[in-house]
């Protein structure tokens, strides 16, 4: 019996844990994240720091309190749906890991840029990335800026002697990124085969460079088009709130019987509508 039951307490504390995960919660678990224990950083995983997840609870919390007060006018029934807000920083921590993912890109074509005009004024391969790291430095003042961090650990990997194909293929496989796979597997392709590096490298730069503007230039469209559906989604409260305050005696019959039926169904359909805009605007580049 006590080891049933300690079975049993043992797989509810791992869907809880499960369920914390999903949130987004890992930064308040003990060792919660199998990430933890790699030294390097990976780019396809993002863990809020404690202030970023209690920030975007918060920010959840009320944001869903004030939008079922407008509808409901209910202030206990909208305290209590609000608590769906615990769930917010897993939004939070894909926007976050997004916006890292786009900036490594950027960093990373810049970096090229730096890399070509390094092995075009003469210097090996391994002395082109030592330089293109002080060149780095030069443009990205924070020093926790990723393309730093990633140039250090292949200059230090090569002042251990290890391959410099090694060293970028690890940073391919942490960031999962298109660009710098290809540029990893051509760059490899070059060594292996003993073509002009110089030649290789200057078509790898500009073509991915011109496949990272044309990136760049559609995320900036798409960021206009999500701020204007983000003010649709909030028209429809804005102008609840101005009827609410303008003629209360007009909204009074939706706070009784069969108008709640109307709001609700409204409300789905405002969330509807919210799920479709967002699958849209998810378009990946």
């Amino acid at each position: 019996m006590a080891e049933l039951q300690v079975k049993n307490n043992g797989r509810s504390f791992n869907r809880m844990k499960r369920f914390a995960t999903w949130c987004g919660w890992e930064s308040i678990l003990p060792s919660s994240s199998n990430y933890e224990s790699r030294p390097l950083p990976r780019y396809t995983y993002y863990q809020l720091s404690r202030k970023e997840l209690f920030s975007s609870i918060l920010v959840g919390y009320v944001v869903i309190f004030m939008a079922l007060y407008l509808f409901y006018h209910s202030f206990i029934f909208s305290i209590i749906v609000a608590v769906a807000g615990v769930a917010a920083p897993r939004i939070r921590r894909q926007a976050l890991l997004n916006r890292r993912r786009n900036q490594l890109k950027l960093q990373f074509k810049e970096a090229l840029f730096s890399l070509t005009s390094s092995l075009a004024a003469g210097r090996s391969l391994e002395n082109a990335f030592r330089g293109t790291l002080e060149d780095m430095k030069l443009l990205y003042s924070n020093p926790e800026t990723d393309i730093l961090k990633e140039f250090q650990i292949v200059c230090y990997r090569l002042e251990n002697a290890e391959p410099i194909e090694s060293a970028l293929r690890d940073l391919a496989e942490r960031a999962k990124i298109e660009e710098i796979t290809q540029f990893v597997d051509a760059l490899s392709a070059c060594k292996r085969s003993g073509g002009d590096l110089l030649e290789v490298m200057k078509r790898a730069s500009t073509i991915i460079g011109e496949k990272l503007t044309v990136d760049s230039e559609i995320m900036v469209l798409l960021a206009q088009k999500r701020f204007e559906a983000k003010i649709m989604m909030a028209v429809p409260f804005v102008f609840l709130s101005f009827l609410a305050f303008a003629a209360p005696d007009y909204m009074q019959p939706l706070y009784s019987g069969a108008g709640y039926l109307v709001l609700t169904a409204a409300f789905l359909l405002l969330l509807g509508c919210f799920w479709l805009m967002n699958k849209i605007m998810s378009i990946q580049i």
